[in-house]
């Protein structure tokens, strides 16, 4: 059951940080995207790693906090890499 949370707690807190917009539709940026990618992956590396110190919710929230941040980086480079090319 508390894994279930975990897991829960996880994508609800990396699903927080991205638009409302649907990040894989069609019109959606690399920002958008790569920002809910890293935020999922983060938020369950963070439970995963949080939960060896009995503290997997606020390692869920801080890594969903950095993935999203750090794919949001990589996803705005790519958007003007792309558009520079254009």
């Amino acid at each position: 059951m508390k894994k279930t949370f975990i897991a829960i707690a996880a994508a609800a807190t990396a699903l927080s940080f991205s638009s409302c917009q649907n990040p894989y539709g069609p019109g959606a940026t690399n920002t958008q995207r790569d920002a809910t990618t890293g935020a999922l992956i983060g938020g369950i590396a963070g439970a995963v790693i949080g939960n060896q110190s009995g503290r997997s919710l606020e390692g869920a929230a801080v890594g969903a906090a950095l993935g999203g941040a750090g794919g949001a980086a990589v996803g705005s480079t790519k958007d003007k890499q792309q558009n520079y090319y254009r």
